[in-house]
């Protein structure tokens, strides 16, 4: 419970170089990922991240940052109910490929 209140007080900072190189702050924890697209639960709501050749390359969950590498199509955020269902579709997407 205290880790939770210790991320609330970080800023939420997204950085974008190239669109190759993204490191996001203020990050609670990371739903799903793949390749092609990471659901990140933010303090500042859910984000969609989508592009091609993802990767994660460090993940802080004491401080709440996340690094990804990849080329980066687009960045949403999305209520939770939307989230939910992009989450599910991704499952059942990978299961029948």
């Amino acid at each position: 419970m205290e880790r939770d209140n210790q991320i609330h007080n970080y800023n939420h900072v997204f950085n974008l170089v190239e669109r190759k190189n993204v490191s996001i702050s203020g990050v609670k924890k990371i739903d799903s990922f793949d390749s092609e697209e990471f659901l990140i639960e933010s303090v500042m709501g859910m984000m969609i991240l989508k592009g091609s050749g993802l990767e994660l390359i460090k993940l802080d969950t004491r401080e709440g940052v996340v690094t990804i590498k990849g080329m980066v199509n687009s960045l949403s955020y999305v209520d939770s109910e939307t989230a939910k269902k992009n989450k599910e579709n991704s499952v059942i997407s990978r299961l029948f490929k």
